[in-house]
């Protein structure tokens, strides 16, 4: 029979992946069956009509539609019914709409009708607009041919596009859409929404589609000329479309030695799959490469991480379902991503991939765990994913898990190590090592069995209390093996739709680490002595669970959240309902009475963020150890703590204060364990209010830092560190170090907030501070919030608080008095504001002992002045005899600093001393003592130029001569900044009179040899008589000097000289475009030989022996001719 030979074509690509069970399907509307459709389930009692019971056909029928190809049920039976093939045609159509929903937006479609849209415009997502069309009736000619459903959907016309009529056509089998096409053209990874709204139309009003058996069925029951017939009228309808197929299909079929006349029937493709045949929903895989390629060139920009881990989700969400699709989407994710050019770059230049990106990469790994974890997969499944990540985990540029670094994490299957290992020996873990190594675990255990398929597996009759026993001293069961594998398990269970499976594990996990923390806590009880007077600690487990790949506690603390939240999906089938679970009821046995999933979930966050754990290697694990922490905390912060909470809060408090190596709050901790400062934090804000004691003993004990102690406590680990080159063999590679100081500083500005008017507290607090903290910067910061929280606006201030924050500013003072630190200035200033607070002694103090704290010039140009400002004397409201004890200690200050620097400190010296005689005079001669010395022209001059200021002309002068000693301006500085200030000497010389003239112009003819200089000092000294101003009742003689006499004719003949030493100077390296400015120049110098009495003679010679010279250089002596003769 043809029907029994005919060829079925597979309608999407075979897979080499495999399938699942399908999730469990609701049920849709047919005539004689009336659940509510399209919606929520079943109607239970609102209706008075009896309900028709199904028939023993419709049920047989569904499910061998669910299970069996349609072939296989050709081939068992000789002959099937026609009735019976209806309803299985009729049967074989998806019935739920949440596969549909899946396949046709980026959302998780949680309800029926859709979740809601995660890019804001959820009505533009294809689920809701199909649902849309097919509401406002744009679907229309429906057919169901067999396993082929057909329809058009009409989208209405907008004012800009006109109303389109789009063909639709759908495949299906086995409950699943395998194959879909649209009119619309639509390229995507999902269906649109015309796809959506046939599928719908069917699923919703099955009674309204016209029902066909497949094609080949009603053939069969055609003669001779009725088959000639149908296929002519096919041909003429379509004419144009098929008339070339035709053609050559009729050539063929007569042709005798034709390849199609080698095959017994025909295909048909509305009659279902063949044995062979995958049964999985459609996906279009060209379209999720390209969609993947397309995000990943964006490199993070225009959302792509957003859409990256929004395919993730769905990865997430088939799982779920399982879907096989979820398998078969990540393989394609995965493709690309392994194909991205970027990575080959990275790996050549040496640089690290981006924090977001290197984050997909994370949960491209997780997720491969996740589906070779599936409790329900093939063998041959696990085999073919296992080839597939030994290809990618052997590609050269496969990103490494943590990073850019190799670590020393033990194998997945392995017990935690008791030893070292030799890194060099060991390849680098890639972000597939785990999932590779996950495929050799398995479920088959018989106690794993039964802790997940069992809410009341007990044994109160076991009493084997071993490390390894299989329940613990009530009975409950434990699951004993490596903390992150078993909760990837759990995660497995979660991501695969087994959550009362993977609450159960997880409550036997929590179970079996509270029972190792109390062996743990009674095993340090037993040693602690001894442990504690080696002043040895040890790291207990290389593998730190907060920061780790896996994620094992945010993995157990979401499960057991989401299960006291009622957040599990009740819908798969065969698991308890978990709505109406409130967050401290108690459904399972392996909880305490009166304990929920809740206080579970908090006990294990708090047990895993206090764990010891080693700082691992690398960036980007350092970073992902702080940014999980941070998370978790956050996760915690949001549940509102009841006396229950306090309790645990209590207890593991005290387990970590207790617990020696296991815990990071024990007495001792390894130098490279990860600090507790963050963690501690919150405790110390959450137990503040019920129990302060306990509060600051976690806290202090957190303050500690030992990776920059120079004395920690020596390890029993003999693993290599990477040591900063900067500082060689003291720090290890800690990239994070400045992050974590600055969570250091966060949690003692928290407790000296906390500390407020407790003096007793604060002073330990302040200890703490002085003892733990190394960073200037963190120290000065944690002084301004001392100094903000006790100068509050609302209260008086705090002197204790004060007290604090003036300790730990002058602990600054001497950290940085050494060192460079460009808040320098700004720490000094706030301390002298910070002084003034707390009152006139301190002030009197800093000044007492200012070399320990400051800088000479910071004493004088910045303390003492601000000290002996009005604004000082107003905020103390200091009387007359404060007034001048302050006034003498700055004095006092100014003179030690000056005698110390003079340079930098003589004039603010001098200024601080002006109103004391005494101090003033001392001041000065210190100036004097250092002129000849240690101090500059530029100094001299500044400190001259004050003298005169201050009426002290002579003084003035004499510091002038001093400076002039240190001068030298050359031939062609005639731009120097000095320049001024030998001007400004030289007539404050003039001033003075004839003899102090006469005696500063040999200085200045010795130190400036610059021609325009002398020649503007020799005008200015020739047109006013010396001493104009009368100084010291000396009297002016009213007669201008003469050039032809000393000190002027000293002068001349030097200026004279240097225009003479100039010009030959500038001549020998001149270019033309210079000669312009050589004559101007020349003519400057005519104006000064002219000055002399012979000058003109001169000026001619000199002329005469430059055309001789340079007679070479034709074109500027020309120029020098015309201008000069």
């Amino acid at each position: 029979k043809i029907k029994r030979q005919r060829k079925r074509l597979s309608l999407s690509p075979p897979l080499s992946l495999f399938s699942f069970h399908p999730p469990a399907k609701r049920l849709c509307c047919r005539p004689g069956y009336r659940p509510v459709c399209g919606g929520s389930g079943p109607a239970q009692g609102g209706s008075s009509k009896t309900l028709v019971p199904e028939s023993l056909l419709d049920i047989a029928a569904r499910k061998v539609a669910e299970k069996w190809p349609f072939q296989r049920v050709e081939e068992r039976f000789e002959r099937i019914p026609e009735p019976v093939q209806r309803r299985i045609v009729y049967w074989s159509f998806p019935r739920s709409e949440r596969e549909i929903c899946m396949y046709s937006s980026f959302n998780t479609g949680g309800d029926e009708s859709g979740a809601s849209g995660e890019n804001g415009d959820e009505t533009r997502l294809p689920f809701r607009r199909g649902i849309a069309l097919l509401e406002s009736g744009c679907v229309d000619n429906v057919l169901q041919v067999g396993f082929h459903l057909s329809g058009t959907v009409t989208e209405p016309a907008t004012p800009s596009e006109p109303e389109v009529v789009c063909s639709v056509a759908i495949s299906f089998d086995r409950c699943k859409i395998t194959s879909v096409t649209c009119g619309c053209g639509n390229k995507d990874i999902f269906y649109c929404a015309h796809v959506v709204a046939l599928s719908l139309y069917r699923v919703r009003r099955p009674e309204q589609v016209k029902l066909h058996l497949p094609i080949s069925e009603t053939l069969f029951q055609m003669n001779r000329d009725q088959l000639q017939k149908f296929i002519q009228y096919l041909i003429t309808v379509h004419h144009t479309e098929v008339l070339p197929t035709a053609q050559k299909l009729a050539d063929e079929i007569l042709s005798q030695n034709s390849e199609i006349n080698q095959v017994h029937g025909a295909p048909d493709p509305t009659a279902g799959a063949s044995v062979d045949d995958e049964n999985c929903w459609h996906l279009d895989e060209e379209q999720v490469q390209e969609q993947v390629k397309l995000f990943l060139s964006q490199g993070g920009y225009h959302g792509s991480g957003k859409q990256l881990n929004l395919l993730f989700s769905k990865v997430r969400e088939m799982l779920k379902m399982r879907d096989s699709n979820g398998a078969r989407m990540l393989t394609l994710i995965t493709e690309q991503f392994m194909a991205d050019p970027r990575l080959a770059l990275w790996r050549q230049q040496g640089t690290t991939m981006t924090d977001k990106y290197r984050q997909l990469w994370d949960e491209l790994g997780a997720l491969w765990m996740c589906i070779v974890l599936n409790p329900h997969c093939k063998p041959e499944q696990k085999a073919c994913w296992l080839r597939q990540l030994k290809k990618w985990n052997g590609v050269d540029v496969c990103p490494w898990e943590d990073g850019n670094h190799g670590n020393e994490l033990p194998n997945l299957t392995n017990a935690l190590p008791q030893g070292a290992h030799d890194s060099a020996s060991r390849p680098h873990r890639t972000v597939f090592t785990r999932a590779i190594e996950a495929c050799d675990l398995h479920w088959q255990d018989s106690h794993l069995q039964h802790i997940i398929s069992n809410d009341l597996y007990t044994n109160y009759c076991y009493h084997d209390n071993t490390e390894n026993s299989l329940f613990d001293s009530r009975g409950w069961p434990l699951w004993h093996e490596h903390v992150p594998t078993a909760c990837a398990r759990v995660d497995a269970l979660r991501s695969h739709g087994y959550p009362k499976e993977a609450l159960r594990l997880a409550i036997a996990i929590v179970n079996t680490l509270r029972r190792q923390q109390q062996k743990q806590l009674e095993l340090f009880r037993a040693h602690k002595k001894d442990l504690l007077h080696k002043g040895i600690t040890s790291i207990t487990n290389l593998e730190g669970w907060v920061g780790h790949p896996l994620d094992p506690i945010g993995t157990l603390f979401s499960t057991l959240m989401e299960a006291g939240r009622g957040d599990e999906d009740s819908s798969s089938g065969g698991f308890l309902d978990f709505s109406g679970i409130h967050a401290h009821t108690v459904p399972h046995v392996g909880q305490a009475l009166g304990e929920s999933f809740l206080a579970l979930a908090v006990e294990t966050a708090l047990m895993g963020l206090g764990q010891q754990r080693i700082m691992p290697d690398g960036l980007y694990a350092q970073e992902k150890v702080c940014r999980n922490e941070e998370h978790l905390i956050a996760k915690l912060q949001e549940v509102d703590l009841d006396d229950t909470l306090v309790k645990i809060f209590r207890k593991q408090a005290v387990f970590l204060l207790e617990g020696g190596p296991y815990s990071g709050l024990g007495e001792l901790v390894y130098r490279e364990s990860v600090p507790m400062h963050t963690f501690a934090k919150y405790l110390f804000t959450s137990l503040l209010p019920h129990d302060a004691e306990l509060a600051y003993k976690i806290a202090l004990r957190a303050m500690r830092l030992p990776v920059l102690e120079s004395t920690a406590p020596s390890g029993d680990m003999s693993r290599p560190h990477h040591i900063v080159s900067v500082v060689p063999n003291r720090y290890p590679r800690w990239f994070t170090l400045s992050h974590i100081e600055s969570q250091q500083c966060e949690l003692a500005s928290t407790m000296l907030t906390a500390a407020k008017g407790d003096g007793r507290r604060l002073e330990t607090v302040l200890e703490s501070i002085q003892k733990n903290i190394h960073s200037s910067s963190h120290i000065f910061k944690l002084a301004q919030d001392a100094f903000k929280i006790a100068t509050l606006m609302d209260s008086l201030p705090d002197i204790t608080l004060l007290k604090v924050s003036l300790e730990l500013g002058l602990q600054v003072m001497r950290m940085t008095l050494s060192t460079l630190n460009w808040r320098r200035r700004e720490m000094v200033r706030w301390l002298v504001t910070c002084a003034t607070e707390v009152g006139v002694y301190a002030l009197d103090s800093i000044m007492q002992s200012w070399f320990t704290l400051f800088t000479p010039t910071e004493a004088t140009s910045i303390v003492a002045t601000t000290v002996m400002s009005n604004s000082t004397i107003v905020r103390l409201h200091l009387d007359c005899h404060q007034q001048e004890n302050l006034a003498s200690s700055a004095r006092t200050l100014a003179l030690q600093c000056a005698m110390k620097d003079p340079q930098n400190c003589a004039l603010s010296a001098l200024t601080l001393c002006e109103k004391d005689h005494i101090a003033f005079e001392t001041a000065y001669q210190i100036v004097l003592d250092a002129a000849t010395t240690g101090m500059s022209y530029t100094q001299l001059f500044t400190i001259a130029r004050y003298m005169e200021h201050r009426g002290y002309p002579m003084r003035a002068y004499k510091l002038a001569t001093l400076a002039m000693a240190h001068l030298n301006l050359s031939y062609n500085q005639d731009t120097h900044p000095a320049i001024n200030d030998v001007l400004w000497a030289c007539a404050l010389s003039h001033s003075l009179g004839k003899n102090e003239l006469a005696a500063i112009i040999p200085l200045v003819v010795k130190s400036v040899k610059c021609a325009t200089v002398l020649s503007d000092i020799l005008r200015r000294c020739t047109l006013t008589t010396p001493g104009m101003v009368a100084l010291h009742s000396r009297r002016n003689s009213g007669k201008l000097m003469s050039l032809d006499k000393a000190p002027l004719r000293q002068l001349l003949d030097a200026t004279i000289g240097a225009y003479i030493n100039t010009t030959h100077s500038r001549l020998t390296h001149i270019s033309p475009r210079h000669y312009s400015e050589f004559i101007e120049f020349l003519s400057k110098a005519r104006e000064t030989f002219l000055m002399a009495h012979d000058g003109h003679i001169q000026f001619t010679q000199f002329i005469d022996n430059l055309k001789q010279i340079y007679k070479g250089k034709k074109k500027l002596m020309m120029l020098v001719r015309e201008r000069f003769g």
